[in-house]
């Protein structure tokens, strides 16, 4: 299943940005960590910056928004030349998300989002109507969630708050600096699927500066790999990186992670997946079971109101009672359509099951995905990438029987 391409391509909102010779030499340090840097960043990309430790992707995460100022160089957005412009008023108009989220710990939800239009001067009305809009974009239901403070919150929703918080003055530009690194893996993955499904709708311009290649990978349109000193080693699609390394510092870099960071090319929404049976809570037992053996099924999907997935009983399960109960099955391996196969390849074995259910981030159940069909094309790119390692596919294959198939 994929995209309709009649489907118009959502508005650009983001906003280009270019560094001509932005170099950034602290004091008492003989080498700059910021080398005379050149980069340009197109509106509405995502760009990641990965490299190792002191290779300066945060020193020059921060620049751009002026956090620390460059020693040299000039930065502009859209062709604006921002160097010479108020620092404060400059932050207000560039999103900027930290790895705790960085929520003040004694405003409640809505307050921390409506931070920056309050001091814009918005009226309390837009503000509402903005906090409102940008907590369902993040998946948190504005009535639930913003009357309550970070510390009543998990460090995912914290951090979905962080992203709307940093979204709530509609700046053109986002800055992330290892938002999702403090999050469980399971989080993470949920987290970097809302945050595309985010950019699908606002395609803002993105930058984020992760220590994880396959989170670039995933997350990038285009990744900048830097080495010691801020120096560009390369700057290419996450594709032409993996099929082209441009020297030996790249290959030795992505190497270890080169394997499960081409299975992160190839989503969900890449591969086929199947519809299924759905009943809602409080219907009759018998009317589901018939409806789900008259499609050929011996299980169904519980869906909410939103049409979002709760539990995936059996026919058995629902015949136990005399209508569909209202259970939440916590363990639901359920992955967005822009998950990597090896997101989902992670949540059937989680959940000892043989598919997945799919869904958009937070919201409407689309089908379900065969652990058969994930193993296909995982087989056939490893056997790509390695040729001459049968022992990739063998291990794949014995890592993805989860007891049989849904």
């Amino acid at each position: 299943m994929t995209a309709d391409p009649t489907e118009t391509a959502p508005e650009i909102t983001g906003a280009s940005i270019t560094l001509h010779g932005v170099q950034k030499h602290f004091r008492g340090q003989t080498e700059p960590a910021v080398a005379a840097l050149d980069l340009q960043i197109e509106a509405g990309e995502v760009v990641a910056f990965v490299g190792p430790s002191g290779c300066g992707k945060t020193t020059t995460l921060k620049m751009i928004n002026r956090l620390i100022e460059p020693t040299s160089g000039r930065i502009l957005i859209d062709g604006r030349d921002v160097t010479g412009e108020d620092p404060d008023r400059l932050r207000q108009s560039i999103g900027y998300v930290i790895q705790s989220g960085g929520l003040f710990p004694h405003w409640t939800v809505d307050r921390n989002v409506g931070a920056v239009p309050r001091l814009l001067g918005w009226d309390r009305r837009r503000i509402a109507e903005r906090t409102e809009y940008l907590l369902d974009l993040v998946g948190l239901d504005p009535a639930e969630f913003g009357g309550r403070l970070p510390k009543d919150m998990s460090g995912g929703q914290q951090q979905r708050v962080g992203v709307a918080r940093a979204l709530a003055a509609d700046p053109p530009i986002l800055l992330m600096d290892e938002p999702f690194g403090a999050v469980d893996p399971l989080t993470r993955v949920r987290l970097q699927d809302s945050l595309i499904a985010i950019h699908q709708e606002l395609r803002k311009t993105i930058v984020i500066v992760t220590h994880d290649f396959e989170e670039a990978t995933k997350l990038g349109d285009k990744v900048l790999i830097l080495s010691e000193g801020g120096h560009v080693e390369q700057y290419a699609s996450p594709a032409e990186i993996l099929a082209s390394p441009a020297n030996d510092f790249v290959a030795e870099f992505i190497g270890s992670g080169a394997t499960l960071a081409q299975l992160s090319l190839t989503r969900v929404e890449d591969v086929d997946f199947e519809p299924v049976t759905t009943a809602r809570v409080g219907e009759p037992s018998g009317s589901v079971i018939a409806r789900a053996r008259a499609a050929g099924s011996d299980w169904v999907v519980v869906i909410d109101d939103d049409d979002a997935p709760l539990a995936w009983p059996s026919l058995a399960e629902i015949a136990s009672t005399g209508e569909v109960a209202g259970f939440t099955d916590p363990r639901l391996p359920v992955v967005a359509p822009s998950s990597t196969l090896n997101d989902a390849l992670d949540q059937m074995l989680a959940a000892s099951q043989g598919g997945a259910l799919v869904a958009v981030p937070g919201g409407r159940l689309l089908g379900w995905v065969r652990i058969g069909t994930i193993m296909e094309v995982i087989r056939g790119q490893l056997e790509a990438a390695n040729p001459d390692e049968p022992g990739y596919v063998e291990f794949a294959e014995a890592e993805a029987d989860p007891g049989g198939e849904r």
